[in-house]
């Protein structure tokens, strides 16, 4: 395994540095928490999804800094022996709560909460919103692809076009996490144990002499995977024929095709798909399924889709690895507590002329508030560490930039549950790994309890991310001082 402990920007070694001078020469101690969140769902979503904790806390269990490492630092001449060999002894001692991997969640609300030592929670920033950042943004598009395909089985085909190999390994993690079938990844499918397919390129069918003889070639070597890529000389005149009729011999032969069909990765998709399912059903192979592909996204499946396009498996590369319309996730990582000392916690905030950059202060919560007939999520409502809320009794909740848009939830009229689980405690991972098969089930479930209006792919109605009335109140007074104190 790779030392990723490098990982970082120079400026967290930096202040790193600062924080541990502090300490040893004035006793200066300080705790932190910071919290990772995102502003703005991406691609226009209705919501994002969760994804990337476990390589976080490999990451964490890996941090080592070794002689190789602190030579290249000492090089800098930047860093001081006592600092450096702070670093050679570094261990994270802090706790980490983070909402689980698949989770659905929204602007605002701490995906991960970091409490520890200021210099320990600032070295891990860096990591913590790359990986994050990166499988968040890719499971959410593959969301959206996944939704606009309608049940059908959606394939991440995007390897090849991704940016890089961590890129390809671990988007295809995130994908499935978003609700892919399969990937094209096989190191994933060995390293994650997921499912591996593929087809064959354009390339094998024209080392052959003919069509036919590829497609018969490959039918009788994979006779229970069989899909036959149909466009590379003719697809209705060539292609799909040569398919039936390879379909038609295979049968006579009394080895029938099991898990078999075309691909089309050319051309007009929905007139195509529909002329090939013609074909295929008059010919007898009812069950032959037709996959697509061709730089597809969730726009394009959605437009096929309303066309009546006959494609029941699509495969969806460099659009959804690279989530090409919006590649980058926006997720930030904020100070919202201090404590000095082992004193009490001094709640900060952070403030912006923008609305959407002014932070929540303190040590937080979030709960997620359900209908309790229906088990759709009304809204996610976040709180201060010491605040409960229980299903027994009426809440209101109220937009915290449009204070006057409120939700009025009568006693037992909603359920209850939090989202932040524990998963470091005073340095110890305390987090029970689950299997990427078991966190896809898990996310299946979390998207079947958002209405589908959250779900459009256009303009989608937003869930409401609202603040407790305490925490509402502590972010007004934080706000009131500050203004204060700057005139």
């Amino acid at each position: 395994m790779r030392n990723l402990t490098l990982l970082t920007d120079f400026y967290e070694l930096t202040m790193m540095q600062a924080y541990h001078h502090a300490e040893t020469t004035t006793g200066r101690r300080q705790n932190a928490v910071f919290d990772m969140f995102y502003r703005e769902n991406p691609c226009g979503n209705g919501y994002a999804v969760a994804a990337g904790l476990a390589q976080v806390v490999e990451f964490i269990n890996g941090i080592t800094f070794a002689d190789e490492d602190i030579d290249y630092l000492r090089s800098a001449g930047v860093f001081g022996e006592n600092f450096l060999e702070y670093l050679k002894n570094f261990k994270f001692t802090g706790s980490i709560n983070a909402v689980p991997e698949g989770t659905v969640v929204f602007p605002g609300e701490p995906l991960i909460q970091v409490i520890a030592p200021i210099a320990e929670a600032q070295f891990i920033e860096t990591a913590v919103l790359n990986i994050i950042n990166h499988q968040s943004l890719i499971a959410t598009k593959a969301s959206r692809v996944c939704w606009a395909a309608k049940g059908d089985r959606v394939l991440e085909f995007g390897l090849r076009r991704a940016q890089g190999p961590d890129a390809g390994l671990y988007g295809a993690r995130a994908a499935m996490i978003g609700g892919c079938h399969g990937t094209s990844n096989v190191l994933a499918g060995r390293l994650f144990d997921v499912h591996v397919s593929g087809t064959h390129a354009h390339s094998f069918i024209m080392s052959f002499g003919s069509e036919i003889d590829a497609f018969r070639y490959y039918a009788k070597l994979y006779p229970a995977a069989c899909i036959l890529i149909a466009d590379t000389y003719d697809t209705l005149k060539s292609g799909v024929p040569n398919a039936i009729r390879v379909f038609s011999e295979m049968r006579e032969s009394g080895k029938p095709l099991k898990n078999y069909g075309i691909r089309l990765d050319s051309g007009d998709l929905a007139y195509l798909s529909k002329s090939a399912r013609k074909m295929l059903d008059d010919a007898g192979f009812n069950d032959a399924f037709i996959c697509a592909s061709n730089d597809l996204d969730e726009y394009i499946i959605s437009e096929l889709k309303s066309q009546g396009a006959e494609v029941s498996l699509w495969g969806v590369g460099t659009h959804l690895i690279t989530s090409k319309e919006n590649p980058a996730f926006g997720g930030v990582y904020k100070l919202a507590a201090l404590s000095e000392n082992g004193g009490a916690w001094q709640n900060k905030i952070k403030l912006s002329e923008d609305p959407i950059k002014v932070t929540n202060p303190g040590i937080k919560k979030i709960f997620r508030l359900y209908d309790a007939k229906s088990g759709k999520m009304k809204a996610d409502l976040i709180a201060l560490a010491d605040e409960n809320f229980c299903a027994s009794t009426s809440l209101t909740i109220f937009d915290p930039i449009a204070t006057w848009k409120k939700m009025h939830l009568l006693a037992n009229e909603y359920t209850v549950r939090e989202l932040l689980q524990p998963v470091f405690k005073n340095g110890e991972c305390v987090y029970a790994p689950l299997t990427v098969p078991e966190i896809c089930a898990y996310a299946k479930q979390e998207r079947e309890t958002l209405w589908d209006e959250h779900k459009r792919l256009i303009r989608p109605h937003l869930m409401p991310v609202d603040l407790s009335a305490k925490l509402y109140e502590l972010k007004q007074s934080l706000i009131a001082e500050l203004r204060v104190c700057r005139q």
